[in-house]
């Protein structure tokens, strides 16, 4: 409801939906640009994504080689890809969280995260 018992503008209300369907496009092109890191066992395993979740790099140190076991190698490009995808995730947030809450609250609205 309107204070004062007016009727909404429905021109101004398509306006806004309008100004906020921008926004979150411009801030969802932003995060496929924008890239994070996560890393694992000290740095030896190093991911890159976009703030859109897209692996875009993995750097391996040659000290987290060895033949013998390749499980280990394994587990820390899972966890350093894994640990980049939540700082993926963090910036969405910070990103789009504000541009969802305009939108209702982010729940239900189709190719949002959260």
């Amino acid at each position: 409801m309107i204070p004062g018992g007016g009727q909404p503008n429905m021109q101004q209300l398509l306006q806004q939906a309008q100004k906020m369907q921008q926004d979150l496009t411009a801030a969802q092109e932003e995060l496929a640009r924008t890239e994070v890191e996560g890393q694992a066992g000290g740095g030896l395993v190093r991911a890159t994504v976009t703030g859109s979740g897209d692996l875009r790099a993995l750097v391996i140190d040659p000290k987290a080689v060895d033949p013998e076991d390749t499980e280990t190698l394994a587990d820390l490009v899972v966890a350093a890809v894994q640990a980049a995808n939540e700082n993926a995730q963090a910036l969405q947030q910070q990103k789009l969280g504000p541009l969802a809450q305009g939108l209702g609250g982010g729940s239900g609205i189709p190719g949002l995260p959260f």
